[in-house]
């Protein structure tokens, strides 16, 4: 037997295999109600306005329709903070005197750093370099005449006065000066004695490059300091030739180069025994003598003082000349200075010929 075609399905038919079990019903005319009658709430046919004769009762929900869908709550949306850091967000604090003194200490501390790098940047380049003044200078208010020349081409006589008047132990010690030393003549200066040792070449280096005569305690530590750095990045041959050439021998008189033409008219490379020994007697005071006319050394000075440097070179000749002959020229060329002056070869810079400064000087004091 043929099967019945299939009914075409509508929208409004109920699933398979179910039915519907409360038909939507239809508009249709309002139930009469008694005037005595109560009318209950909720009843679609209880009553109707008078305005609406065919009201549209609620629609009732299908067992096989899907539950409604709750609508999504809109997104909640919370302000974005203000990351940003405002001058106003946090207020100062009531006593500011905290926050001055941080930033006090940091730029203080920036200072130092500062400084110190500039020091050792000025200590690395004496190693090549021949400064063109010093704090020792610049303080002589009569003014400073001075030429530099190579260590090379100064008198081993005067290398070796040197060493033995200021520094006997410079080139077997290690570093500026020994503890012990710093710490006899440190309590010497507080008792007010007199200085047991004095100061060694590199203190005197270190003091006339960057410091002044002051005699304190706080420019004593200064120059230890200083001449232990100095010692750290120079060698004994280039200390020596530092000290040579910047040391004070005149009133305004500075280094061997200026000093052996003004008092002998002769280059520092050709000094004697004796002329080596009456300049290195000038180092512990060396403004109270002046030129003697056609050379030497004249004591008879204006300020009276004269016999303060007559002693101090008097006090060098009983000394000194005999220390050269027990030990030669063996601590010069220790310190790393070899051969003699006169066999350096000729150079630009070895002070051969008088400087213009010095002449100009001799020509002013009329001692010619």
């Amino acid at each position: 037997m043929p099967f019945p075609p299939r009914r075409r399905r509508l929208r409004d038919d109920p699933p398979d295999g179910q039915q519907w079990t409360d038909p939507v019903p239809t508009r249709r005319m309002p139930r009469p109600v008694a005037d005595d009658q109560p009318v209950r709430h909720g009843d679609p046919w209880a009553g109707s306005a008078p305005s609406d004769p065919w009201p549209t009762p609620p629609r009732r929900s299908r067992p096989w329709a899907r539950p409604p869908v709750p609508e999504a709550a809109p997104p909640q949306t919370h302000p974005r903070p203000d990351t940003r850091r405002r001058r106003d967000a946090v207020p100062p604090p009531a006593d500011p005197t905290p926050r001055k003194r941080h930033r006090l200490r940091r730029r203080a501390a920036r200072l130092l750093v500062i400084a110190f790098l500039l020091q050792a940047l000025v200590m690395l380049s004496l190693r090549w370099i021949d400064p063109p003044t010093t704090a020792f200078m610049q303080a002589n208010e009569q003014g400073a005449v001075q030429q530099s020349v190579p260590v090379e081409h100064v008198s081993r006589n005067f290398l070796a006065a040197v060493i033995a008047h200021e520094d006997q132990p410079l080139p077997y010690r290690d570093g500026a000066f020994t503890w012990d030393e710093l710490f006899g003549r440190a309590q010497a200066h507080l008792r007010g004695e007199e200085d047991p040792s004095g100061s060694t070449i590199p203190q005197q280096v270190a003091k006339n490059l960057f410091l002044n005569q002051e005699m304190s305690a706080w420019r004593k530590a200064v120059e230890a300091g200083l001449s232990a750095e100095l010692a750290l990045v120079l060698d004994d041959r280039r200390m020596l030739e530092l000290y040579v050439n910047y040391a004070q021998l005149g009133p305004e008189v500075y280094g061997i180069c200026a000093a052996s033409w003004y008092y002998f008219d002769s280059p520092p490379s050709t000094l004697s025994v004796d002329q080596a020994v009456q300049l290195v007697g000038l180092l512990p005071s060396p403004g109270h003598v002046q030129r003697a006319p056609g050379g030497g050394l004249d004591f008879d000075v204006a300020d009276g003082l004269g016999w303060l440097s007559r002693s101090h070179v008097v006090n060098a000749q009983n000394r000194v000349p005999r220390h050269i002959v027990q030990k030669g020229f063996q601590p010069v060329e220790d310190a790393g200075v070899r051969g003699l002056a006169q066999d350096q070869p000729a150079a630009a810079d070895d002070c051969s010929k008088r400087p213009d400064a010095v002449a100009q000087l001799i020509t002013a004091e009329g001692t010619r």
